[in-house]
């Protein structure tokens, strides 16, 4: 099933939509739930008629079915939710983001996954700018594969905690570089230098990526277009942890609330053919193999395409196109 939200002037929450499978056309379903996330916090009495709506949405037997003729009119398909626990669990890109900033690895990096609390107020739609005041702070993206849960309790366990996902998407972790070290260095964490993110237009049910799905991992390569150019493909079944273990994680200490959002952390593989997920990593590979930057972080009117594909071809959760824009 995939799910999506309508921009709406009526609620920050967004209007949920039931989309096609191959996202050319959606169904309106507001007696059914009018966000998405009232529906993830209904998930019980939601899920089957959601599903029913989707199956004659495919099959054509639905009356009131819309094409889609915009994809402007979508939003972030979670607008603004609970929590955003945003993990790190590929091990390649720890490695190279911490030499960037000439920061030790953690002793635990093997055994305890890294993770800081985002911004979840608000997400950017996935065709919106990405606004940006003062270029010296290192405008990035970072392409990640993200989890909505249902209520998950205090104490889980990582095997249990997979059976608490219900919708897979994907993010843009927009990150300002050149404000992290700083940060960190106060001992106090990210803040300033993690802003407003976006997701993906569609968030999809495990069973839509069918064996795809493995271990609480996405075994599929993510998308990355940067200025319309090929800028990596790196497979999000590398992760070190699976996303039962990220969710464990978050949950140690408290239940987190239907419709909290976790993210892998940006996707990457040590193979570098694949290519990146973030600049960062792309300067840091500069400086080890020619000892100079040459990738400058991202200025106005740069474009970031974030997308993934099944096999066959075909957009599995839309796609992200942002481009960077000067604010006053």
């Amino acid at each position: 099933m995939k799910l999506a939200s309508l921009k709406s002037t009526k609620s920050l929450d967004g209007e949920l939509v039931v989309m096609a499978k191959d996202l050319k056309s959606f169904a309106r379903v507001h007696h059914i739930a009018p966000s998405l996330r009232e529906a993830v916090e209904n998930w019980k009495t939601t899920e089957a008629p959601l599903k029913e709506v989707y199956e004659k949405l495919n099959s054509k037997q639905l009356s009131g079915a819309e094409p889609v003729t915009d994809e402007k009119i979508f939003h972030s398909v979670l607008p603004r939710t609970w929590l955003f626990a945003d993990g790190s669990a590929f091990i390649h890109h720890i490695k190279l983001v911490r030499q960037a900033r000439k920061a030790a690895l953690p002793e635990t990096l093997l055994t305890v996954p890294l993770m800081y609390q985002a911004e979840s107020g608000r997400f950017l739609a996935p065709t919106e700018d990405i606004p940006q005041r003062d270029f010296s702070h290192g405008t990035d993206f970072e392409a990640e594969v993200g989890v909505i849960v249902d209520h998950v309790p205090m104490g889980v366990t990582p095997e249990q905690a997979l059976s608490h996902i219900k919708l897979l998407v994907l993010i843009n972790d927009v990150s300002l570089r050149g404000l992290i070290p700083e940060e960190l260095a106060s001992g106090f964490g990210f803040f300033q230098s993690k802003p407003t993110k976006a997701l993906s237009p569609a968030a999809v049910t495990l069973d839509e990526l069918g064996e795809y799905w493995k271990n609480g991992r996405v075994c599929l390569p993510l998308d990355v277009r940067y200025n319309s150019e090929f800028f990596g493909k790196a497979n999000a079944q590398e992760m070190h942890f699976h996303f039962g273990q990220l969710i464990a994680h978050a949950a140690k200490t408290r239940d987190l609330a239907a419709g909290s959002l976790i993210g892998s952390g940006t996707v990457s593989n040590e193979d570098a053919s694949q290519g990146s997920s973030c600049l960062a990593e792309k300067r840091m590979i500069e400086q080890i193999n020619s000892g100079e930057i040459k990738t400058p972080f991202m200025k106005e009117n740069d474009t970031i395409e974030i997308e993934m594909k099944h096999p066959n071809g075909d957009s599995i959760f839309g796609r992200i196109f942002q481009r960077v824009k000067k604010v006053n």
